[in-house]
């Protein structure tokens, strides 16, 4: 076991290289010396460009690591054979944070996190929460708040308090708990069994699994960008979660951290020519994928099959 290094977890593919490389500049600027880090790059594909720019932010404290995400699936999977041969590495590649536990199986404990943030605080400070006996550890999901339609939702078909469902972009996650409820095959036997409809679909699936061994992390360390609220004085972490993304779109809350470091990095001229070509046509898409997301949102809770429903039956959804 590497007991004495904080292993933090990203998966990326080459479109995504950039903003990954932001948020780690932004997690190495500010974290404590006194810690050696691991930053496991999971994959599903990079240019060896890519891998060379990120491999520039290694230091005397923090070491990158690149590993092909098919290649662990499927040396997962092939472990139980029976109970994973519905799925391919296609369909399973979208919950890769579920199956961190076992693709590292020389860790205790440790970090994932969406690339899509800004680490301003200290990361080994979130990694020192004590976690206990809770499978994770994670912030309430601040983005859905003030959306009715997503709290009936998460309410009616996921099961979960509303006050209690966290986003699953940032996770402080204890692996050898994991290990040991079986976490991944708990998962797969229920997705095998019943394929819920989701909104978000690897978060439901954890919100709905660990619901009862949740650590609840302080806000400041999955802070979102809330127009219609006040900004943080002292945010730790910024997470432009969903479709507020201060390199497609101008007004961002909370963009100027983004910049600050964007500007750091090999990327950046990439960075803002992304943004410049960011067409209308692109910003109706995403438009229209969030009314997507709402309509799925209202309609799912009347299904027949839900985590509320499947729960409520009896049936053993919860770890």
């Amino acid at each position: 076991m590497n007991d004495n290094i904080i292993p933090i977890f990203f998966t990326i593919d080459d479109e995504y290289a950039k903003f990954a490389c932001t948020a780690i500049t932004s997690i190495i600027e500010n974290a404590s010396k006194d810690y050696k880090y691991k930053i496991n790059i999971v994959h599903r594909g990079l240019s060896e460009e890519n891998m060379t720019k990120l491999s520039n932010l290694s230091n005397e404290n923090f070491d990158i690591e690149f590993k092909k995400m098919k290649d662990e699936i499927e040396r997962i999977t092939e472990r139980d054979e029976n109970t994973y041969a519905r799925f391919d590495y296609f369909s399973l590649s979208i919950y890769f944070r579920i199956f961190i536990a076992d693709m590292f199986p020389e860790y205790k404990k440790g970090l994932y996190l969406d690339s899509d943030i800004i680490v301003l605080g200290d990361i080994s400070k979130l990694y020192n929460n004590d976690i206990q006996d809770n499978i994770i550890g994670a912030c309430v999901d601040m983005s859905i708040q003030d959306v009715p339609e997503f709290l009936n939702y998460v309410e009616n078909a996921v099961g979960i308090d509303r006050a209690k469902y966290v986003n699953s972009g940032v996770l402080l996650m204890n692996l050898e708990k994991m290990r040991e409820e079986k976490f991944s095959l708990k998962f797969m036997e229920l997705m095998s069994t019943y394929y819920f409809e989701t909104v978000a679909p690897d978060q439901d699936y954890i919100n709905a699994m660990c619901c009862e061994k949740i650590l609840f992390l302080n806000q400041e360390w999955d802070v979102m960008p809330m127009n219609k609220n006040e900004e943080y004085k002292d945010p730790k972490l910024i997470h432009y979660n969903l479709f507020k993304k201060p390199w497609c779109y101008d007004n961002i809350q909370y963009e100027k951290y983004f910049w600050e470091y964007a500007k750091k990095t090999e990327y950046y001229n990439q960075i803002s020519d992304y943004k410049k070509n960011y067409t209308d046509e692109r910003k109706e898409r995403d438009k229209k994928s969030l009314e997507k997301l709402l309509k799925k949102a209202i309609t799912i809770p009347n299904n027949v099959i839900t985590f509320k429903g499947i729960y409520e039956s009896g049936e053993d959804v919860r770890l």
